[in-house]
């Protein structure tokens, strides 16, 4: 099994690892260090680094997980990746739907290909749905989110790196927020946090705030650790609620 420090779901699989830049939010990549860190250590799955591999002897690995958990697909990757043939992700949704115990947690920043695959296939009902959304310039992928059947929609604003101004969340479920983390890590200010929160309240989804990052509340530079998750003196980490699938 493949445990994570994911606050936000309980087991990682990967079928697909590697990946190329998308958006701004890419620029420091937490996967793309991890892949190096991997290789470094010799593990074959990591032998070519972050350049893109579909692994199919890993197809079938929630098979042999029997008790529920919260999956999180392709953490070091993205599974809509232009390079990702339709045909592999067939598959995964083929050991999806052999094991609907899961709950599978699936999020891209390729929204547009996320629509055109399911555009001819239905969603399995375990098949939770996202995208990211760090800055005002990816807030579109929302939209064709929206339009998914799926049973739960989502949102990751991490790391967040502006504020996202005003956001429609019709149709959206959850909205998770957190900050980079990292040498290079760009801040996140407590007003943009705030605004999300805000507005996923006003709208009636469920909010999740995973952590500061390297730049803590107060603007400061420090260990991710140190900073914390407190978001105005409390944490804040609500999962959305259960429900059937939604008629469209």
């Amino acid at each position: 099994m493949k445990t994570t420090k994911i606050e936000w779901t309980d087991k990682t699989w990967n079928p697909i690892t590697g990946c190329t830049k998308k958006s701004a939010g890419c620029a420091h990549c937490y996967a793309e260090v991890m892949a190096r860190r991997l290789r470094a250590m010799r593990l074959d799955k990591y032998k070519n680094g972050f350049l893109l591999a579909l692994h199919e002897d890993d197809l079938d690995e929630p098979l042999q997980w029997k008790k529920p958990h919260n999956i999180f697909v392709c953490s070091m990757s993205d599974i809509f990746h232009e390079e990702v043939p339709f045909e592999f992700i067939d598959k995964i949704m083929n050991t999806i739907r052999k094991t609907p115990q899961h709950r599978y947690q699936i999020l891209t920043k390729r929204a547009e290909r996320m629509a055109e695959y399911f555009d001819t296939r239905i969603i399995p009902q375990n098949v939770w749905l996202g995208v990211t959304v760090e800055c005002k310039a990816t807030r579109n992928r929302i939209d064709h989110l929206r339009k998914l059947n799926a049973s739960i929609k989502f949102l990751s604003c991490e790391p967040l790196i502006e504020d996202l101004d005003d956001l429609n969340l019709m149709g959206i479920d959850w909205v998770i927020v957190g900050g980079e983390s990292g040498p290079k890590a760009r801040p996140m200010l407590l007003d943009w946090v705030v605004n999300i929160k805000q507005q996923v309240e006003q709208q009636g989804a469920a909010f999740f705030f995973k952590q500061w990052g390297t730049w803590g509340s107060d603007g400061i530079k420090r260990n991710k650790h140190a900073n914390g998750k407190l978001l105005m003196g409390e944490v804040i980490q609500q999962m959305p609620a259960k429900k059937g699938r939604v008629k469209i």
